[in-house]
């Protein structure tokens, strides 16, 4: 474990998260797709109904430059988070194959120069995601299809993933390394041989959260509300199979659809604050402020101490909800709160910002801002763990991409990728094992700050035995609740002012 130490969270960086809802909100409402600005391609439009077939053998190393392209999301829940993820994709290229940003205040505007394995790798185009399968393989058939890409980064989303693995998976001619998207089912059911994900699914960082609300929090009996999709299903079901296995109770779960405006018949369906010891919170994008002004609005102001969220619970909610929200818990992500850090994480966020002057980010209200801002998120960070990844993968094979990628994807497979926040290795399926760290909502002074409270070290996909190829996909009835052993009940390792206390 490397030497960590403290840095304050920043609450004007979560301030900003509140005004980039409402852009979220917006943009959601919007019909149709967005011509995107990509390198070279100008334009993204959708596939032909006939697939042209990429050649299945490409030159190997000193041939014609490797063909790259970028899913990311500029549409739908999460499309303030485009900046984010193609610049985490491009500073991967920066640090480690020598590329340079072609614009010092967009990562929109692409990179030139990069070099990896003895090739150029050229960005053949940004695929317009909106958060749905059908829209974001559109987007794959035109960078692969069209444009000629031989590996894709990304999606975001969960639902997206899962029709990409499976693209991928009709496509041996392609690698996939994913983005950031968290569904379970992408790599534990699909497996496609050609994709490669290096980061957690949505259950994995919700390890060791259901034993704290049991064991520390007091919490016996639980409701869940999730958005109605895949990611979602994936992120409760990591919360109710922990909760559950330590004696716990669900007695309520509540799935509005993604990207629901008014939750207020949702929220009459769960049970009052005195009818439970608390509510988990699975609503994200714009929803996550909404369904919360719902509950105050139904059922009385909120007391930290009864609700816990994942991902998208953060202290800018506090700016809308007020300082009650202090006292929940939080699931984890791909990067911790800002108070875990350590020279590998500060020349990572350093990085950033010598990369672009500004970059206008979701985490900043899509204003421009210092690029660490948007580094720190594990929305970029996950796209540049899948740049790094490719990076040294190429590297390794000299760039050779013949018979289908053969030596790159052994590479792959067997890689452990050491990260500024932490080695991720992967397992048979070709899925990250990952560190997970929870956190609080607490009072510093008048502000709510996120601190980090515990770390459970090296989660895999199967949850401690939960989960298999055997087991069905999460859904709304998937996982039961039953009593189980998982490894991290009552072994949590405390964190004290942002260091593990091992």
């Amino acid at each position: 474990m490397r030497a960590i130490e403290v840095r304050r969270s920043r609450p004007a960086r979560w301030l900003a998260l509140i005004a980039l809802m409402a852009m979220i909100l917006a943009a959601c409402a919007e019909d149709g797709a967005t011509t995107e600005t990509t390198a070279p391609s100008t334009e993204t439009t959708a596939a032909p109904t006939e697939t042209t077939a990429a050649p299945t053998d490409t030159t190997a190393a000193g041939g014609e430059p490797i063909k790259l392209g970028i899913l990311g999301e500029c549409e739908g829940a999460f499309g303030a988070f485009h900046e984010d993820v193609v610049g985490g994709a491009i500073l991967a290229l920066i640090n480690h194959a020598g590329a340079t940003s072609n614009s010092p205040t967009s990562a929109l505007d692409g990179f030139s120069n990069a070099v990896a394995g003895g090739r150029e790798i050229e960005l053949v185009g940004t695929g317009c995601g909106d958060d749905t399968p059908d829209r974001i393989i559109q987007e794959i058939r035109t960078l692969v299809e069209q444009n000629g890409a031989e590996i894709i980064i990304g999606p975001l989303s969960g639902d997206e993933s899962i029709a990409v693995a499976n693209y991928a998976k009709d496509n041996p001619e392609i690698t996939v390394i994913s983005g950031i998207a968290g569904a379970q089912e992408t790599t534990l059911h699909v497996q496609a041989p050609n994709y490669f994900r290096f980061h957690g699914d949505g259950a994995q960082w919700n390890a060791g959260l259901g034993d704290l609300l049991y064991n520390e929090a007091g919490w016996e009996t639980a409701a869940v509300i999730a958005d109605d999709y895949s990611f979602a299903w994936t992120s409760a079901a990591g919360f109710i199979a922990d909760f559950c296995a330590v004696g716990g109770e669900v007695t309520s779960r509540v799935f509005p659809p993604l990207g629901t405006t008014d939750y207020s018949s949702f929220i009459q369906q769960l049970p009052d604050p005195d009818e439970v010891d608390g509510y988990f919170w699975v609503v994200g994008g714009t929803g996550t402020t909404a369904a919360l002004e719902a509950f105050v609005n139904a059922k009385g102001e909120l007391s930290g101490e009864q609700h816990a969220g994942n991902l998208f619970f953060n202290p800018g909610l506090a700016s809308t909800l007020g300082p009650g929200i202090a006292g929940a818990y939080v699931g984890g992500f791909a990067t911790p709160p800002g108070d875990v850090t350590s020279p590998e994480i500060q020349e990572y966020l350093a990085s950033a910002d010598a990369a672009w002057e500004t970059l206008s980010g979701a985490m900043s209200g899509n204003e421009p801002a210092a690029p660490s801002v948007a580094a720190a998120f594990g929305f970029f960070y996950g796209y540049y763990g899948g740049g790094v990844a490719l990076v040294n993968a190429l590297n390794a094979v000299d760039g050779d991409l013949s018979n289908n990628h053969e030596a790159l994807r052994a590479e792959l497979a067997g890689m452990t990728l050491d990260l500024p926040y932490g080695p991720v290795a992967l397992d048979e399926n070709r899925h990250g094992i990952v560190d997970v760290y929870l956190s609080q909502l607490v009072l510093d002074g008048e502000d709510v700050v996120q601190k980090t409270v515990a770390l459970i070290p090296q989660v895999d996909q199967t949850f401690g035995g939960t989960f298999s190829t055997d087991t069905p996909g999460p859904s709304r009835d998937f996982p039961a609740c039953e009593t189980r052993d998982l490894p991290w009940s009552g072994n949590a390792i405390p964190v004290v002012d942002g260091v593990p206390q091992e």
